[in-house]
């Protein structure tokens, strides 16, 4: 209550300040009846007594007449509830304010929805009023968790262990590779700068400026389109250090996030689980598992080599040819045949990968279109190795291994959702499951040409040590020193060791990538004035907390979001400008057809 002229919040008063004379300001959140109303600030609730006597009837009038949100000051005295009208369910149940003085400080009109958690209210009208809805005791919760966590993060990083936070450009040009980016026009004709989807170059020189420990709450900025649950800004928590290797990033992330961890969530226990990216992709056919739960993917290769089945022997003589699956417990009794063909669809739209069921019927045997291609000794091998039990049901896919693991990696997911949507806890809600994973390849194949190759983080990670020679050689076999950190199935962060040779990191760009490199060489100069080695990381703060509170979305815990095609529906942003404030930017806009024709009419 410092600085205001309340003596108390909404959410303070206890039976130890009964008797006391109290100031309050706040929101009206419920009147009954002309006798009290309820005022609510951010901190929680106060019943409040209207007065009936004569003397107070100015003061009755204007509680009674104040509409539902309306902003009000109340004076009066703290009181006991009388006996058997406490609420337990309330902090500041035990007592309520007799009003002596009230002011309307600002009346209220009709509300476009109710202010309370369980009215249920669209998304677009939650996001047209944001103002509104972050009155709501959800958002303020949420948005006051995420303001306690960074402080604790800069607590840890700058007080206890000596980095430095640095603001860096929002203004900057366009970065090879990776996300798009957002341009933004200059007043010298055909020049653009770029948002930057990320610090990266910058904290890289800052390296080179000698911080050595460098930290932001960092704004980024991604045109991504009208990606679902991705927004074009978001915040990361960006750090790079000097002199230190994988190792040392991983120890300081598992410091930061043990040290800030809202205690409410509970402990979290460091260090993480490791696994390589081959391990992932082979066990869980992703980049990202989600370790809460079980049902990993089975290579089943040697137990199936024998038979004559045609497409099993078809997968086999590929090169990087598998047979895998994935056991789903009690899918007989939980999954319907619809949900199953549904599965088995999917897997065929998303990754044209055939899928084969087969069910563990009661008495232990297997029932299949495989079973008659299939001796007893094969299917006995099969059941152990899958681990299959009465009523479960295995999906199997052949083909090659990438493609296969990715399909089933996919189902894995999929049958999970439909598991616990018919009832089977598989994965604990309040569980938290971080996982490193590592060994990254350094390059993929590019989608629109595999013959050509794009960095698979970015074109500033270095080789893996042990892999540095083939960087010259073959270098779609080179991993990288990059590590993801991943939490119950996503992606929280990300970071690499860098490229701190200027004559390395032109080949990469140059030989490896094909990209111009005179778009980098303020970066590359400056690895030629005495670069220190150097890495980092950088946490996404937005899906971070999302995954601490539970939230459907990343909208859920930014206090302005922009929608889902990334657009911010309170302010109508972005919107028309003129041709004449275009002018000094050398800009005309060429108008579709149709669109010319709505602004006419």
């Amino acid at each position: 209550n410092s600085f205001v002229t309340r003596t108390n919040t909404c959410g303070e008063l206890r039976s130890a300040h009964v008797g006391q004379r109290v100031t309050l300001y706040g929101w009206v959140q419920y009147q009954r009846q002309g006798l009290f109303l309820v005022l609510r600030d951010f901190q929680g609730l106060t019943q409040v007594i209207i007065p009936q006597d004569e003397a107070h009837s100015h003061v009755k009038e204007l509680l009674s007449s104040a509409p539902v949100e309306s902003v009000v000051r109340v004076t009066g005295t703290v009181s006991p509830r009388p006996l058997g009208q406490e609420n337990p369910k309330m902090p500041t149940g035990d007592i309520e304010v007799k009003a002596e003085t009230a002011e309307i400080l600002n009346s209220c009109k009709k509300l476009p929805f109710e202010i309370k958690d369980f009215i249920k209210k669209s998304e677009a009208l939650r996001m047209q009023y944001r103002y509104l809805d972050l009155r709501s005791a959800r958002l303020q919760s949420v948005l006051r968790l995420r303001s306690r966590l960074v402080m604790r993060m800069r607590e840890f990083l700058c007080n206890l262990h000596g980095f430095v936070d640095v603001e860096t450009p929002t203004l900057f040009k366009r970065t090879p590779g990776g996300a798009k980016e957002f341009l933004v026009p200059s007043r010298e004709a055909g020049k653009f700068y770029s948002l930057p989807q990320s610090p990266q170059q910058f904290k890289q020189l800052l390296m080179v400026g000698g911080l050595d420990r460098y930290f932001q709450v960092a704004r980024c900025y991604r045109d991504e389109g009208s990606r679902p649950d991705r927004q074009p800004e978001f915040t990361q928590i960006d750090i790079e250090m000097s002199f230190v290797d994988q190792a040392g990033i991983q120890r300081l992330t598992e410091g930061l996030l043990q040290h800030s961890w809202p205690e409410e969530r509970g402990s979290i226990v460091t260090p993480f689980p490791s696994m390589t990216y081959e391990e992932a992709l082979a066990e869980y056919g992703t980049d990202k598992p989600d370790t809460r739960f079980g049902m990993k993917i089975v290579d089943v290769s040697d137990v199936l080599r024998g038979s004559n089945i045609h497409f099993v022997q078809n997968a086999l003589s590929y090169p990087r040819g598998s047979i895998r699956a994935i056991c789903i417990p009690q899918g007989v009794r939980y999954l319907t045949n619809k949900d199953l063909e549904s599965l088995k669809e999917s897997a065929k739209s998303q990754f044209n990968q055939e899928i084969m069921e087969i069910i563990c019927r009661p008495d232990g045997s297997l029932k299949s279109l495989l079973t008659k291609f299939l001796g007893e000794k094969e299917q006995s091998e099969l059941i152990q190795a899958l681990s299959m039990q009465e009523d479960d049901v295995v999906l199997l896919a052949a083909g090659e291994h990438k493609q296969v693991c990715s399909a089933l990696g996919a189902l894995r997911l999929s049958s999970a959702n439909l598991l616990e949507a018919a009832g089977l806890a598989l994965r604990d809600p309040t569980a938290f499951h971080f996982l490193w994973v590592v060994d990254f390849p350094l390059f993929l194949p590019k989608a629109e040409n595999p013959s050509e190759l794009e960095s698979a983080h970015h074109p500033f990670t270095a080789p893996h040590p042990s892999d540095a020679s083939l960087l010259y050689s073959d270098p779609a076999k080179v991993r990288s020193q990059h590590y993801d950190l991943v939490l119950n199935g996503n992606e929280v962060g990300g970071g690499s060791i860098r490229i701190h040779s200027a004559e390395q990191q032109r080949f990469v760009l140059e030989e490896v990538l094909k990209e111009d490199s005179e778009v980098l060489s303020h970066l590359i100069e400056a690895l030629e004035f005495g670069a220190p080695p150097h890495g980092g990381i950088a946490l996404g703060l937005d899906r971070l907390i999302s995954l601490i509170v539970d939230a459907p979305s990343i909208r859920d815990v930014i206090a302005f979001p922009k929608s889902f095609r990334g657009r911010d529906l309170m302010g109508n942003a972005p919107d028309y400008v003129t041709p004449e404030e275009l002018e000094p930017y050398h800009i005309q806009v060429s108008w579709p057809l149709e669109e010319k024709e709505a602004k006419k009419n």
